[in-house]
């Protein structure tokens, strides 16, 4: 789950309203953690599953805690509101994988690898942004 650290919240360019939604968020997932139960029901799997929450919302927060950028700093509270939704949609706190082939987009002329890697950038959905640069 991906947001600010509230210790960013200091920072000059925040809005009082970017404040409040980033504490709310924050709020959310560690009290979405403290709720979580697995869909296998199996105690391992609850307790594997809120660590991971707990986890990557911590690391996630500690990455953005100095994004001073409003228009990241809404990018990140965006793909946190989308990895919320999806976990409780599916009952799956891991970001959803997308399946790409690795020669799979075609680039406008030429087949190099650059412009592949480049298409496959822009095609991420948001609740991957910063899944690969974390995991």
């Amino acid at each position: 789950m991906q947001i600010i650290l509230p210790s960013i919240l200091v920072g000059r360019k925040m809005t009082m309203a970017t404040r409040q939604e980033v504490l709310g968020l924050y709020r959310r997932i560690f009290r979405l953690a403290r709720k979580w139960q697995a869909a296998s029901g199996q105690m391992e799997d609850t307790i594997k599953e809120k660590q991971y929450i707990l986890n990557e919302a911590r690391t996630l927060f500690q990455k953005n805690k100095n994004l001073t950028d409003t228009d990241l700093i809404k990018q990140c509270i965006d793909e946190c509101t989308a990895r919320i939704e999806i976990g409780l949609h599916y009952q799956i706190p891991y970001p959803r994988p997308i399946h790409l082939p690795p020669m799979g987009l075609t680039p406008l002329r030429g087949r190099g690898l650059r412009s592949q890697e480049k298409l496959r950038k822009f095609s991420k959905p948001i609740y991957l942004k910063s899944h690969d640069e974390v995991s």
